[in-house]
């Protein structure tokens, strides 16, 4: 659809900052082969589990774009599925930055909001965040 504007340009990169719990992801978007390659490493061998490589891909399938962009992601912090969460994220955001008339439909998939649940710190006088230390009468 509109992501020919995308196509079009002659080697244009695009960057972005995409966040999810602990993890931050930056990436570079550019028109390629659809390779994905993630901290030096390929997607499938980054994400062993299908279920990340479908959260990392699916901005890219929305739009229509799979096999027709190259993306370069460095992600740190935080585990498996948010450091996906994060290159998800960020990946939207580069197709936004890029082409204006992508945003409705990134919108309405939900991948341009910043998953703001983290983990919530402990408490003093008590084992975590909610749990109490062993209760005894006696």
């Amino acid at each position: 659809m509109a992501a020919k504007n995308l196509l079009k340009a002659p080697s244009h990169k695009e960057f972005a900052t995409g966040r999810r719990k602990e993890a931050t992801a930056r990436i570079q978007l550019y028109k390629g082969t659809g390779t994905i390659e993630v901290n030096r490493r390929g997607l499938a061998e980054y994400f062993g589990r299908p279920t990340l490589q479908m959260i990392v891909k699916q901005p890219l399938e929305a739009v229509n774009l799979v096999g027709k962009v190259d993306v370069i992601a460095n992600v740190r912090g935080g585990g498996l599925a948010g450091q996906a969460g994060a290159v998800r994220h960020a990946i939207s955001r580069a197709l936004c930055t890029f082409d204006a008339t992508l945003k409705p439909l990134l919108r309405r998939g939900d991948y341009l909001t910043r998953d703001s649940r983290m983990k919530e710190r402990k408490k003093y006088g008590r084992k975590g965040a909610r749990r109490r230390f062993q209760f005894s009468k006696r």
